[in-house]
């Protein structure tokens, strides 16, 4: 099994070491990809006013274009901590025990706008890129185009299955192969019993889904074994319309103080 995340905007600074693109994932199949992109972005942060309107930079956020100019050196740190947000901070990868941070390792890749697919481990440095920035490379390919043609290369059958947990516009960057695993759907259901779907807020729900599967070291090899263990773990997961899409229920009228007490529980043990 694997578990593909997105990434965040928001990043943790610092680290230690510098850039080896042979240290990440997917070294044969993506390093000429990630060397075309990470040219073409530190080319655009040199022109501040540029890089502003291309990567959608707020007043707060102007200061990280430094990381830009500074990737082969700023430090790295292991993905899975590099990254900050809903997400992230509910699986709290640094308070999980030894057995479910090795799982973390095993089981869990990120889309990178930058980098492509990287595994939990692979060290990275701070930087500000997302799917959706209007990053120019090679001639004037899109991100999409670039990443879509690299990860073309990658051995999808190698990895598993995958469960998709990744937004929309990280998964066209490196859609996956018919067959290959599912997507994710979060949804609510409501004090009057309406369901409906979660926007923001299907982050945590992501992030705490992840987190009991490293705890209780799940190993699903389908779209059925994992509704199976959901079932065994007390959560409501469904089949969508077919073996590709799940369905993940939350429930407002007990899934808070549910999910905050099973997260103590699973932090606890």
């Amino acid at each position: 099994m694997q578990v593909f995340l997105p990434p965040s905007e928001t990043k943790r600074a610092g680290g230690s070491g510098h850039w080896a693109s042979s240290a990440l994932s997917h070294a044969s199949a993506l390093a000429p990809a990630r060397d075309l992109v990470m040219r073409a972005l530190r080319e655009l942060s040199v022109d501040e006013a540029a890089a502003i309107r291309a990567l959608k930079l707020g007043a707060k956020s102007r200061a990280e274009l430094a990381h830009n100019l500074e990737l082969e050196t700023s430090g790295m740190l292991p993905t899975i901590e590099r990254y900050t947000g809903v997400l992230y901070d509910t699986l709290d990868v640094s308070n999980l025990d030894g057995a479910a941070r090795q799982w973390i390792s095993a089981h869990v890749s990120v889309q990178s706008s930058l980098f492509g697919l990287i595994g939990a481990d692979d060290p990275i440095p701070a930087y500000r890129l997302s799917a959706s920035s209007r990053l120019q490379v090679d001639g004037g390919a899109s991100l999409q185009a670039v990443w879509r043609s690299a990860h073309e290369s990658i051995d999808w059958r190698g990895l598993g299955w995958i469960l998709d947990l990744r937004s929309k516009d990280y998964a066209a960057l490196a859609p996956l192969p018919q067959g290959s695993g599912a997507t994710l759907q979060v949804v609510q259901r409501s004090e009057s019993g309406v369901i409906r779907a979660l926007n923001h807020f299907n982050k945590a729900a992501k992030g705490d889904l992840v987190r009991r599967l490293a705890s209780t070291q799940a190993q699903p090899e389908s779209a059925a074994q994992l509704v199976d263990w959901a079932t065994e773990n007390g959560l409501e997961l469904r089949l969508g319309s077919d073996s590709a899409e799940l369905i993940l229920v939350t429930d407002v009228r007990a899934g808070g103080a549910r999910s905050q007490a099973q997260r103590s529980a699973l932090r606890a043990g």
